[in-house]
C-alpha cells in the first residue's frame, strides 16, 4: 500500500507563488511515475505535471514556463513550484503515484487565486 502526504496550497493573488509539496510512503517501486492533477469544479481531473524517477517531465500546456516539478528519489517526495499564477489555476490539486498500473492519490489540497 501505499500513501501520499500533501502540504502547501492557500490563496494567493494573481501574479504570485505557491509551492505544493507531497511526500509518500509504503512500497515504492524506482519505476515509480510521480506527479500533480487537478480538478477545477465542475471540470475533469487532469494533469499538471508529472515525473519520472529517471527525471522525464511532461507539463500541461497551460502550466508550461510557469510551474516547475522535482523530485526528490531518496525521500520519496515531489514538489510543485507554481508561479505567475492566474485565476484559472484555481482547483484542488492532487499528489499522484503511479505504478505497476495502479494509480495512488493524496487528500488533495486546495490552491485558490483570486484576480
Amino acid at each position: 500500500q501505499v500513501q501520499l502526504v500533501e502540504s502547501g496550497g492557500g490563496l494567493v493573488q494573481a501574479g504570485g507563488s505557491l509551492r505544493l509539496s507531497c511526500a509518500a510512503s509504503g512500497n515504492i517501486f524506482s519505476i515509480a511515475f510521480m506527479g500533480w492533477y487537478r480538478q477545477a469544479p465542475g471540470k475533469q481531473r487532469e494533469l499538471v505535471a508529472r515525473i519520472s524517477s529517471g527525471g522525464r517531465i511532461n507539463y500541461a500546456d497551460s502550466v508550461k514556463g510557469r510551474f516547475t516539478i522535482s523530485r526528490d528519489n531518496a525521500k520519496n517526495t515531489v514538489d510543485l513550484q507554481m508561479n505567475s499564477l492566474k485565476p484559472e489555476d484555481t482547483a484542488v490539486y492532487y499528489c499522484n503515484l503511479y505504478q505497476i498500473a495502479v494509480n495512488y492519490w493524496g487528500q488533495g489540497t486546495q490552491v485558490t487565486v483570486s484576480s
